[in-house]
């Protein structure tokens, strides 16, 4: 492998980690949000009851998304196995 093909490996798996990662972090952030203005509005202040919710929520977002992740990381590695095959 020469430095364009590493840098293109190295660019792919960066995007590929943004494209796992952004609706896992998008329901966090949206349900972050939500948690905030309901204790801005009831002027609860609770500091632990962000929590809760928020890890339900991502936990849930990653077990409905887990086979779209599969597929992903699995049609990455392939491209990547066959780089490498190609090489040897």
């Amino acid at each position: 492998m020469d430095e364009t093909e590493i840098m293109d490996v190295a660019r792919e798996a960066i995007l590929l980690v943004i494209q796992i990662s952004l609706p896992v972090m998008m329901v966090g952030l949206i349900v972050g949000v939500m948690i905030a203005l309901m204790q801005a509005l009831t002027q609860v202040q609770e500091i632990t009851l962000v929590f809760v919710p928020k890890i339900l929520a991502i936990f849930l977002t990653i077990f409905i998304c887990l086979p779209a992740f599969a597929t992903i990381m699995i049609s990455f590695m392939n491209s990547l196995a066959d780089r490498i095959i190609g090489i040897g």
